[in-house]
């Protein structure tokens, strides 16, 4: 009786048509657990057998066997179009396009799919962390890295799925280890010469909501009127506005559903939102049927969304107006969560505030930024220990 041929093994057989014809078995694709077998033919059995072989050495070296031969450029020009777009909301798409184009393909596109190597990654992070910004002055942070390694893996695992290649060879490469953003807060003391710099500024009712909220940048200018319950002081993030490349100014549903939340405000902020509304009731009574409707809490005379860089630019006025130092419109809401958290609030609750996904994240974000936590720590044990008293027996 034959042996029953093993993975990796192979057999060779003769066509009726006269050409040879060599199968493998490579065992199962990880992704979906379907047997993986590939075929070669040839005229010979020489030359069938070579090819045989030939497969053998690449899947023991961990090189994917595959026919294919469409390019890095190709494969991945592909995948965000056909299956990462329809998934994903229009401002990851656009970054997921951006990266492979000015990132993936000038460095990998020309090289087959199927000859790519844990090497060509490794190359292309390294040559990334070094040169890898597009103005020329230096490396990109490991986070952009990281992210890149991220969109590579992506696109491969779909490849896997679709038997282009049969193995992941992302998987084998590790990604720059993450880097802590170094986060300039605002003091109490700053904050407050902010606020009292942007009063009489069209703004200045928004930096105030940021204050009191954390919230994100589109999720603030995406606030609507039937978002707000003046009369119990809470708002609720249901919306975000966006920036896109492609579409201009668009509104989308926050990220997670922990994004979707309601946040309650100062009785203070609730006041000063009443006399922002009744301001804003004036300039419809002036557009009149030129007002646009859109129910936004913060926008132009007419309620046209605010472009988030205009917002920006003119909270960076204020800034250098207040004879402050620049920072980014960012740490309001680093600066939100910290104070919150120096004044001893639960960590559930500020995650809860700020929309994360898990309490882990906050704690990860913040904790290191809070001089003196640990030590209070150690004080609360120092003040629960008695070594002095004797233990019952």
């Amino acid at each position: 009786m034959a042996k029953k041929r093993g993975n990796n093994e192979g057999s060779i057989s003769k066509r009726k048509d006269g050409r040879w014809r060599a199968d493998i078995s490579l065992g199962n694709n990880p992704a979906t657990g379907k047997p993986i077998r590939k075929t070669f033919y040839a005229k010979t059995r020489k030359e069938v057998a070579d090819k045989l072989k030939q497969a053998i050495k690449d899947h023991e070296q961990g090189r994917n066997i595959s026919t294919d031969n469409q390019t890095v450029a190709d494969w991945f020009t592909k995948w965000v179009e056909i299956y990462a777009k329809p998934r994903v909301r229009q401002t990851t798409y656009e970054s997921y396009e951006c990266n492979i184009r000015i990132h993936i393909i000038p460095a990998l596109g020309a090289i087959k799919l199927k000859d790519l190597r844990p090497e060509h990654l490794q190359n292309l992070y390294t040559e990334k962390l070094e040169n890898g910004r597009v103005d020329g002055k230096g490396g990109l942070s490991s986070t952009s890295v990281r992210y890149i390694h991220k969109l590579i893996k992506q696109g491969l695992n779909q490849a896997l799925l679709d038997q282009i290649v049969f193995r992941n060879i992302a998987a084998n490469v590790s990604a720059p280890k993450k880097s802590r953003h170094e986060i300039t807060l605002f003091s109490v003391e700053q904050m407050n010469q902010l606020l009292h710099q942007a009063k009489g500024s069209r703004i200045f009712t928004a930096l105030l909501v940021e204050w009191a909220t954390g919230l994100r940048r589109g999720e603030l200018l995406g606030l609507r009127w039937q978002d707000v319950d003046l009369t119990k002081g809470i708002v609720s993030v249901r919306q975000s506005l966006i920036n896109t490349r492609l579409k201009g100014l668009i509104y989308e549903e926050p990220k997670t559903a922990k994004s979707k939340r309601p946040i309650p405000l100062p009785k203070e902020v609730a006041l000063q939102l009443r006399i922002h509304k009744k301001q804003q009731l004036e300039e419809v009574l002036m557009f009149g049927a030129d007002y646009f409707k859109n129910d936004l809490v913060f926008c132009n005379p007419d309620d046209r969304p605010y472009d988030p860089k205009w917002f920006v630019t003119l909270f960076k006025r204020i800034l250098e107006e207040a004879g402050l130092p620049d920072n980014s419109f960012r740490n309001m809401r680093h600066s939100h969560a910290t104070m919150l958290l120096l004044l001893n609030e639960h960590p559930k609750v500020v995650s809860e505030r700020l929309g994360h996904s898990t309490i882990a994240m906050t704690l990860d974000t913040y904790s290191h930024v809070i001089p003196g936590m640990q030590e209070r720590a150690s004080e609360k044990l120092s003040g629960v220990l008695d070594l002095k008293k004797e233990p019952s027996r």
